[in-house]
């Protein structure tokens, strides 16, 4: 779920939470009534000298960073003056049932605004992807399957080639097209170890080709890594995979030794 939608269920308790730094005289100081009647003049330390400052003050940023990603669909001067009107006890303007539709057709509105940039987001990378690879083909050494893995030995090993049943034991390293690394098995204590069978495609595809010892790298098309969903938070959709993998070892066959 993206997180502007996250924001909606936290919105309420955002905004009670708001109400106190938004109280007329909340403080009990008059520089801080007339900070809040300029609302355009930034705050200084000395506005906030009191417990019950501080506090009001850091709920304040919480809330506007827990609207950050609804920002530009809010007018913040209504929404700070609907703060005040709840406070001062006036009655809503719409009933329960008008505020769940106002508040669920928002959300929906979101979601439809979501799914629009994740389906350009998609196209954009599916293009730059495309267009990566068919370079990325003609470079010396590399080699393309059927399936249109990209692959390159940087050093061969020795002995039989893993079976997509088999528990491998790797290390690898992950980046994205323009080389930023999003995981690595050397920025932890100990190399990775799964079933080939369990793992993204192009992997079971690709770690078959080697034998223990080998060094490989390798570039998959999104249809092979995480395709058009991606990885929340990691991985954006329909982006195209760069893995240096080592395979140290297949389950019960002992590490292997190679020639550097």
């Amino acid at each position: 779920m993206p997180r502007s939608l996250l924001v909606l269920s936290a919105l309420s308790l955002a905004l009670a939470g708001a109400l106190v730094a938004c109280a007329p005289g909340s403080s009990g100081a008059g520089k801080n009534t007339a900070a809040a009647a300029a609302p355009s003049a930034p705050l200084a330390k000395a506005d906030v000298d009191s417990e019950q400052a501080k506090i009001s003050y850091v709920v304040g940023r919480d809330f506007a960073r827990s609207v950050e990603p609804i920002r530009a669909e809010l007018d913040t001067e209504l929404v700070l003056r609907a703060i005040r009107d709840a406070q001062a006890g006036r009655p809503s303007l719409f009933d329960d049932s008008e505020t769940k539709r106002i508040r669920d057709g928002f959300s929906a509105h979101l979601r439809d605004k979501h799914d629009q940039e994740v389906k350009a987001l998609a196209a954009r990378n599916l293009a730059a992807g495309e267009a990566f690879l068919a370079k990325n083909a003609k470079a010396e050494g590399v080699k393309t399957t059927a399936s249109g893995l990209q692959y390159k030995v940087d050093r061969e090993g020795k002995g039989a080639h893993p079976k997509a049943s088999d528990t491998v034991r790797v290390n690898y390293v992950g980046t994205l097209i323009d080389g930023s690394k999003f995981e690595s098995t050397y920025d932890t204590d100990h190399p990775a170890e799964f079933v080939l069978a369990q793992v993204m495609p192009g992997w079971t595809e690709g770690v078959q080709l080697m034998t223990p010892g080998a060094k490989y790298r390798f570039w998959m098309p999104p249809k092979l890594a995480y395709g058009e969903r991606g990885l929340a938070g990691q991985i954006e959709p329909n982006a195209v995979l760069a893995f240096e993998v080592e395979l140290l070892e297949i389950a019960g066959q002992g590490a292997p030794t190679h020639d550097e």
